[in-house]
């Protein structure tokens, strides 16, 4: 089952590239597709570039926590070395 869900994440000085450039990988991309639809994915960059926040289609809702968490045994090494801290929230639709 699909379900929207928004991570954000603080990203330590001097390696919002590194993460980027990992985060587009084949690796990067594999684990992304392992939990949700990368190409519905909409992105956001805080302009110092301190912060990301992704708004997901999650197909795999542990796996998405595992990875926002930086439990994935694929990402933890990048996770370390990049991510500050990370928060993930369910997205729930507001009838007008």
């Amino acid at each position: 089952m699909e379900k929207e869900m928004l991570a954000i994440m603080s990203i330590k000085e001097g390696k919002f590239d590194t993460f980027m450039t990992w985060f587009q990988s084949d690796e990067g991309m594999g684990l992304r597709k392992s939990v949700a639809y990368p190409e519905k994915t909409i992105g956001g960059i805080k302009p110092d570039k301190s912060g990301v926040m992704f708004k997901v289609s999650v197909h795999n809702e542990e796996g998405m926590k595992e990875m926002v968490a930086g439990k994935n045994p694929i990402m933890k090494a990048i996770y370390e070395e990049c991510i500050a801290g990370a928060h993930l929230y369910d997205l729930s639709k507001v009838e007008l």
